[in-house]
């Protein structure tokens, strides 16, 4: 939660207490209506103020009899449902489930930084699982930001709804009472009418001249016919007495609704949303801190594989060493094979001198023989030539 969404949380816990300690009176209007002759000397002068208002020669004075109580109502309604238009905002139900569903999402299987992303997630360029952890992370805290700001919005306009309510229940119970007036007024007007208008007008159309009852008659109808619309207009003023009497407890029920609602969302941003967002940074402190304590081992499995591995090398390299170091400068074995051999070959040089001295030897006795040959055939070649 940003330092500005919190401090108006912190603001707005004062305003919640304060609708919290407003105890919602819920008086019980009266349901009996006082008629004119039981009313005492206040009410009397209001109910026979709202009689005057009646004109039995204007049909309009009839139908809007009663409606002047409802015109200071009507403002209040009007303005509620027009800050609702203006505001045009949604149920803080919504917000509140989406950050339930933010938080939901945040998966800490996530965070195991180790594996291997498969050859799928390295070929889309998919990053690493702890940054994208880190990334998805960044997005939840600023989605917790955004829905805490919306929450802050719906408390503020349910605290006003609130007021609203309570300033449209006190209307309410005022137009309650005000229709009883009315109503005690149109019936007394109705008996009024019944007890000595309609009366003197019958008496004054059987008196009148025969040239002037048809036009007195109409009249003493048109009269009756406005009696009728009176008394239908105090019976529809009765049921939206009735009406009216139903709707002040469900406006209550409204407000203790709206003011539940505006507690669990002040707990919710003061306390709920401050947990989760702890909780949600121990999880990255706690793979930081993994990731660091697996750091260290591989370290500490490092030094231990070069430890060994230096050991192995060691005691192979010194074996190497030392048995180089205990030979002699030259083998036994090798000297005794040059010996041999040495020899081998002495004798081999002189039993091939032997063999060279007895070819020559042969090899002269050859030449020897091969001279005489040749002299013997060059004399005979002589001796001949003179012969013939």
């Amino acid at each position: 939660m940003s330092d500005i969404v919190r401090e108006k949380a912190t603001q707005s816990v004062a305003l919640v207490d304060e609708v919290n300690a407003l105890v919602l009176a819920d008086p019980s209007p009266a349901d009996a209506i006082i008629s004119l002759e039981k009313a005492d000397g206040p009410m009397g002068t209001e109910i026979k103020s709202r009689m005057a208002e009646i004109d039995m020669n204007e049909t309009q004075s009839i139908i809007s009899f009663g409606s002047a109580a409802q015109a200071e109502l009507q403002e209040i309604s009007q303005a509620m449902l027009q800050d609702v238009r203006n505001k045009d905002v949604g149920p803080a139900g919504d917000s509140l489930r989406n950050i339930v569903t933010t938080i939901r999402g945040f998966s800490v299987s996530e965070l195991d930084v180790r594996r291997d992303r498969s050859w799928w997630e390295r070929l889309l360029g998919r990053a690493a699982p702890f940054a994208k952890f880190t990334a998805k992370f960044e997005q939840v805290q600023s989605q917790i930001d955004r829905v805490t700001d919306e929450l802050l919005t719906h408390e503020h306009t349910l605290l006003k709804d609130i007021k609203s309510l309570d300033m449209l229940y006190e209307k309410t119970l005022q137009f309650y009472d005000e229709l009883a007036l009315y109503i005690a007024a149109g019936e007394a007007k109705l008996a009024e009418l019944d007890a000595n208008d309609i009366p003197a007008k019958e008496a004054a159309v059987k008196a009148a001249p025969e040239d002037d009852q048809v036009m007195m008659a109409q009249e003493l109808r048109d009269l009756r016919a406005a009696r009728d619309d009176l008394e239908r207009r105090v019976h529809d003023l009765k049921l939206t007495r009735q009406v009216t009497m139903q709707s002040l407890p469900s406006i209550r029920l409204v407000q203790e609704n709206d003011k539940s609602l505006v507690t669990k969302i002040n707990s919710t941003l003061v306390n709920t949303v401050p947990l989760w967002e702890t909780q949600l940074a121990q999880a990255v402190t706690i793979q930081r801190s993994r990731e660091a304590a697996v750091a260290v081992r591989e370290a500490n499995d490092l030094t231990n594989e070069l430890l060994t591995s230096n050991a192995k090398n060691l005691r192979e390299s010194n074996k190497i060493i030392r048995t180089e170091m205990e030979r002699g400068v030259f083998d036994i074995e090798a000297v005794k094979q040059a010996n041999a051999d040495l020899i081998g070959t002495i004798q081999e040089s002189l039993q091939i001198a032997d063999e060279g001295k007895a070819k020559r030897a042969a090899a002269e006795k050859d030449l020897e023989e091969m001279e005489a040959n040749l002299r013997d055939t060059l004399a005979s070649a002589s001796a001949a030539r003179p012969a013939a």
